[in-house]
């Protein structure tokens, strides 16, 4: 069900569903000696202390296991913080050069009702209980779906430590197994993908965030993301630095001397922008754009277009990179402030009418720290279109 890829490839624009920031845990492994697998779900990227031991061997900022020399291989079950559909995983072995896992397999699932147990504290030098292996045996794990088959990990060498496996995998999942083969160390687990609500229960009487991550929104291009990707503009509450943010280059085409308009609005040629899928089409009643932490680098203004696309409209547009489509505007460009909570009401905003996509575009530079669409979802008449994803290089 997967293939490798040789470069990055386009499931990366997705959110990572299993980051302990959005609530993604580890919540049984087999053994845990050298570094404890909840490592593998941290936000920040691995990082390496050459002097740097426990009481166990050599610190390692990942899940490495001891040298196994029993029967079987060492495995986790990781928890997703944000159920939904799988399009690829990056395996990431940074740092484990002379004891990376050789293998790696990884199955899913969808739980209705999650296990109860998990695992707490710090499990650095500790192995799997009698009693944690017979609670895990009742998930039947070993009998889950694959996403991956068993396949070669390369070294945590910077130029190959980065092993993508596409996925193709057309259903919900909420929990994975993750399978060394036999054992070694991993540093991270990136798992991309778009969640997907249950949308059954909630009222479309109630304003609710259409594009979070957690609700099937999901950034689907943009012009530059040098310093931040845009879709940490989706993440949940507020940022918690800089780096949780979209922030884009310096643009080089930005005039030797700036003029203002009567509004106090920069007047540059140039402009940055993110494309957005809402979680689920609804009538957008107000806009937050974030730059909390963006203090000298926030953008001089913003402004928001929407438009209501299919999913075979949606292919059309990734391919030509959004140089095509009909946008309308919903927000009207306005000054922004540095790190500021900016809040536009309906007095602002385009008269209501259902969306699908949004584009936030900023100018003539800078970062912003989240953006928030708080509305009412439309009924869904046909398949939506967050669990119809394009096939598509971004």
């Amino acid at each position: 069900m997967a293939a490798k890829a040789s470069a990055e490839t386009d499931f990366l624009q997705f959110n990572d569903l299993a980051c302990e920031t959005v609530g993604g845990r580890v919540i049984f492994a087999t053994d845990e000696w050298f570094a404890p697998a909840a490592n593998l779900l941290k936000r920040e990227t691995p990082q390496f202390i050459a002097d740097a031991f426990t009481d166990f061997g050599k610190w390692m900022d990942g899940w490495e296991t001891r040298r196994k020399r029993t029967a079987g291989h060492d495995w986790c079950v990781v928890q997703l913080g944000v159920p939904g559909r799988i399009h690829g995983v990056d395996v990431d072995t940074s740092f484990f050069t002379g004891n990376h896992s050789p293998c790696v397999s990884i199955q899913a699932t969808c739980l209705d009702d999650p296990p109860t147990f998990s695992l707490e504290g710090d499990r650095t030098g500790m192995a799997a209980s009698g009693t944690q292996l017979a609670a895990v045996a009742k998930l039947g794990s070993e009998a889950w779906p694959e996403l991956v088959g068993v396949s070669e990990l390369k070294p945590g060498y910077t130029d190959c430590c980065h092993n993508y496996f596409k996925v193709d995998f057309n259903h919900r999942v909420t929990h994975l197994r993750l399978n060394m083969h036999p054992d070694g160390g991993i540093s991270r687990l990136r798992v991309y993908g778009v969640g997907q609500r249950d949308w059954s229960s909630d009222s479309t009487h109630q304003d609710v965030d259409l594009v979070a991550l957690t609700n099937g929104g999901v950034c689907l291009g943009y012009s530059d993301a040098h310093f931040g990707h845009p879709r940490n503009m989706i993440g949940l509450g507020r940022a918690a630095n800089m780096a949780d943010g979209w922030e884009t280059a310096r643009r080089l085409d930005r005039p030797k001397e700036l003029k203002v308009d009567q509004r106090g609005i920069l007047q540059v040629p140039g402009e940055e922008w993110a494309v957005f899928r809402l979680g689920r089409p609804g009538v957008v009643s107000s806009v937050e754009v974030d730059t909390n932490h963006f203090k000298g680098n926030f953008p001089d203004s913003c402004r928001v277009e929407a438009c209501t696309l299919t999913p075979e409209d949606e292919v059309r547009c990734v391919g030509t990179r959004w140089r095509s489509g009909t946008w309308q505007m919903l927000l009207p460009p306005q000054k922004l402030r540095p790190h500021h909570r900016h809040l536009y009401g309906e007095a602002v905003l385009a008269p209501p009418r259902a969306v699908s996509h949004v584009r936030l575009i900023i100018a003539p530079d800078g970062g912003v720290s989240r953006l928030r669409l708080w509305g009412r979802p439309v009924p869904i008449t046909a398949a939506p279109t967050n669990q119809q994803p394009p096939a598509s290089k971004l």
